[in-house]
C-alpha cells in the first residue's frame, strides 16, 4: 500500500512539474510573440517600453525597458484624470456664476454684472443663454453698468510650459478660469473679455440693454450672486479627455486641482497634487515627470511601469474604476479608437488611451479582464502609422492568448 501511495505521490508530482513547464513554455512563447510585435523599421527599440500584466495572476507576462523615461504624448492625461478622481471625485462639477454689485429700481438694474468663471472646460453659448433667461425671469430689462468677465481663479499662463508656439490656438484654446467654447479671442485678457460681450449678447437676446462696454475685472467681495450653471460632472467630462483626447480639457483640469487642493489655480501647482496623490496610490515616479495635463509638453516624461501601476490603481479602487474604464476609448467602437482593432479578437475588448505627437506614440489600457498593458515608443521622429500597427499587433496578440 505504502509503495503504491508513493506511486500515486510520485506521478502527481510529476503532472505538477509538467504543467508547470507547460505554463513557462507558453509564458515564454506569448513574451516572444509580444517581443517580435514591437519590432518595425523605423522604431528604435531602445526608445521603446512596454509591460504587460496578467490581472488574474499579477504576473508581468512582458517587460521591455519597463522604467524607461519616455515622452507620453497623450498618455499623459492618464496621471491628471487618475489624480481628478480622486482628489475631485467623479461627481465634481464647475461652476460659472453671475453676481452683481449694485440696485434695482423698477425693471433696471443700476451697477455692474460680472461672468465669474471658475474653470468650466465646456461652457458654451448656449449655457450663457441660460443664464441670461434666469436673469431676464427677475423682469430686469436694462442694466444701467458694465458687464465684465472674472478669469482670475487661474493664472494667466495660457498654454503650457515645454509647448510649441503652434500649439497654442491648434491642439489647445488658450487656458482660462472663463472661456466660451467657439468664440473669437484677441489679446491678454481675451477670454474673459470675450466671454464678457458674449453674455452681453445673450442678455440683448432676452430682451435687456446693457449700456456700458464689457470688460474683464475680478468682481469684488460681497456681490450678490444672481444665476450660476454647472457644467456636466466630472466623469462625463473625463471621457472628452481620454476617449476624445481632449487637451483643453485636460489643461483645466489641471490648474482646477491646484486650485481646489492647494489655492493656487496653476499648472505648477496642479502638478504637485497630482505627483502627491500618485504617491499616495503607491505608483512608481522614478522617471516620471509632469509639465502640463495633456501630453503635449516637451518636458513630459512617464514609463510604462508607472502607466500600468496607474491602470492598475484605477481599477482596484471600487470609486474610481467606473467612471476611469468609462473615460477610456473603446477599440473599434469610439473615441480614439473607434477606427483602429476594429474587428475581432479586439474590437469591443481593447479600451485603452491612445497618445500622438511627432516625437511619441503611445497606447495604455486593457484587453478584456485579463490584461493591462503600456506601450511607450519614441523617435525623431516616431513613424506614426509603424508605430500604431506595432501596438495593434501587440494587443492583438494579447487578445489572442
Amino acid at each position: 500500500m505504502r509503495g503504491q501511495r508513493l506511486a500515486v505521490v510520485l506521478l502527481a508530482l510529476v503532472a505538477v512539474a509538467l504543467a508547470g513547464e507547460r505554463t513557462r513554455a507558453a509564458e515564454r512563447a506569448l513574451g516572444d510573440s509580444l517581443a517580435g510585435a514591437l519590432q518595425a523599421p523605423g522604431i528604435d527599440p531602445w526608445q521603446t517600453a512596454a509591460v504587460a500584466v496578467d490581472l488574474r495572476s499579477g504576473a508581468t507576462v512582458f517587460a521591455q525597458n519597463a522604467t524607461a523615461s519616455l515622452l507620453p504624448a497623450s498618455a499623459g492625461k492618464l496621471p491628471v484624470s487618475l489624480a481628478a478622481l480622486d482628489v475631485l471625485g467623479p461627481r465634481f462639477r464647475f461652476r460659472t456664476e453671475v453676481v452683481g454689485v449694485g440696485e434695482r429700481r423698477g425693471r433696471v438694474w443700476h451697477g455692474s454684472l460680472w461672468l465669474v468663471g471658475y474653470g468650466d472646460p465646456t461652457l458654451a453659448v448656449s449655457d450663457l443663454d441660460r443664464l441670461a433667461r434666469s436673469f431676464a425671469a427677475t423682469g430686469i430689462r436694462r442694466v444701467d453698468g458694465r458687464v465684465f468677465g472674472d478669469d482670475t481663479r487661474y493664472d494667466s499662463r495660457r498654454d503650457g510650459i515645454g509647448w510649441k508656439p503652434s500649439y497654442l490656438g491648434r491642439e489647445s484654446r488658450p487656458i482660462s478660469a472663463l472661456s466660451v467654447a467657439k468664440i473669437p479671442i484677441t489679446g491678454p485678457h481675451g477670454s474673459a473679455i470675450a466671454s464678457a460681450r458674449a453674455y452681453v449678447a445673450a442678455l440683448e437676446r432676452r430682451g435687456i440693454a446693457v449700456t456700458g462696454r464689457a470688460g474683464a475685472r475680478r468682481a469684488p467681495p460681497g456681490a450678490s450672486s444672481i444665476a450660476f450653471d454647472l457644467s456636466e460632472p466630472l466623469s462625463t467630462l473625463l471621457r472628452r479627455v481620454n476617449a476624445a483626447s481632449d487637451n483643453y480639457v485636460a489643461e483645466v483640469l489641471l490648474k482646477e486641482l491646484g486650485a481646489m487642493a492647494a489655492e493656487q489655480g496653476s499648472s505648477a501647482v496642479g502638478i504637485r497634487v497630482v505627483r502627491r496623490t500618485l504617491r499616495d496610490l503607491r505608483v512608481p515616479l522614478s522617471g516620471v515627470r509632469l509639465a502640463d495635463g495633456s501630453g503635449l509638453s516637451r518636458f513630459d516624461r512617464l514609463t510604462a511601469e508607472s502607466l500600468v501601476a496607474m491602470l492598475r490603481t484605477a481599477t482596484t479602487d471600487p470609486a474610481l474604476a467606473r467612471p476611469f474604464l468609462a473615460s477610456l476609448a473603446v477599440a473599434g467602437v469610439s473615441g480614439t479608437l473607434e477606427r483602429r482593432l476594429d474587428t475581432r479578437p479586439t474590437r469591443g475588448r481593447v479600451v485603452a488611451k491612445t497618445g500622438t505627437t511627432r516625437r511619441a506614440s503611445a497606447l495604455a489600457g486593457f484587453v478584456g479582464r485579463r490584461y493591462v498593458f503600456a506601450i511607450l515608443q519614441n523617435g525623431r521622429p516616431v513613424p506614426y502609422w509603424t508605430a500604431r500597427a506595432a501596438q495593434d499587433r501587440f494587443v492583438t496578440i494579447l487578445a489572442r492568448s
